[in-house]
């Protein structure tokens, strides 16, 4: 018998309901729990897409060195895929990440150059390919990260719902996630409504982005979204915290942040069935001080 390597666990991830949070509504708000991929995050989905495709057009073979600028889950998603497959990993991330994420990448044998912020990150994984030091994955204009979504998420939670998902809505970093989830439910039924979820302007939520122009990932499509909901930090970590407490669902802020939208989008609409990504666990979270003592 040939039993399978970790790799293969990657997906297939539960799709629960939210029995509380909601409160007294017709709606159905479910929440998709990627923190149990293996390396507890989302980001294992396109962190395995971008190193198999690129292995599969012989850009890139085992042994070889690889860089990418991360604020954290892609960065611990690809050190994982990088210790399965043989290559060595330099991550470029902002110094304010978590103890936890840190320690995640090193713990599969990465290397970590901390910077000031994640456009100092990105500049200097460009700089270092261009000066020969590794093969930079980029993960904002990689279509194999939304591609992964293509093939996966999306139809995972159709497959989930039996199709009779009318709204999903995902937090916004990469944008790769939403991308390629709406992409491929799109190809299902064009009715259903992709919802961004974004920081308020002058709020700092980990995970969650608003780019500046220069900076907007290339795979991201504003066409592919047909709503942007803003969240303020507080809400995040308000959301959070009820979903430990009120749910049994241990999560980050990002986490917080899209639910948060989800919830607020439920009160707007009526028998609807809102899917919404649970993108890491909480534990990555903790010596940061979100969660009380």
């Amino acid at each position: 018998m040939e039993y399978p390597t970790i790799e293969k666990f990657i997906g297939n991830t539960p799709l629960v309901r939210l029995q509380r949070m909601p409160g007294d509504t017709s709606n159905t708000v479910l929440v998709k729990l990627e923190g149990n991929n293996p390396a507890g995050s989302v980001k294992d989905r396109p962190a395995l897409s971008m190193i198999l495709h690129a292995e599969e057009r012989g850009d890139i073979r085992p042994g070889d060195t690889l860089i990418e600028a991360t604020s954290g889950n892609t960065g611990i998603a690809l050190a994982m895929v990088a210790a399965i497959r043989g290559y060595r990993m330099i991550l470029i991330m902002p110094s304010n990440m978590s103890a936890e994420r840190r320690a995640g990448m090193k713990a599969y044998g990465a290397e970590l150059i901390l910077v000031e912020d994640m456009e100092v990150a990105r500049d200097l994984a460009l700089q270092m390919q261009a000066e020969g030091k590794g093969r930079v994955l980029d993960q904002f204009s990689n279509p194999d990260n939304p591609l992964a979504h293509y093939e996966s998420t999306g139809p995972e939670i159709w497959r989930d719902t039996a199709g009779e998902i009318t709204h999903f809505v995902s937090s916004m970093g990469t944008t790769g996630t939403i991308m390629g989830t709406s992409a491929y439910l799109k190809t299902r039924n064009d009715a259903v409504q992709i919802v961004g979820v974004q920081p308020q302007e002058g709020t700092t939520i980990p995970g969650i982005r608003r780019w500046p122009e220069a900076y907007l990932p290339k795979i991201f499509d504003p066409a592919r979204v047909d709503r942007i909901i803003d969240i303020s930090q507080v809400e995040a970590e308000q959301t959070m915290r009820r979903l430990a407490a009120e749910e049994g669902i241990f999560c980050g802020v990002s986490s917080g942040g899209a639910v948060a939208a989800a919830l607020q989008l439920s009160a707007e609409v009526e028998h609807a069935t809102i899917v919404s990504i649970i993108c890491d666990r909480g534990d990555r979270y903790i010596s940061t001080g979100v969660f009380p003592a």
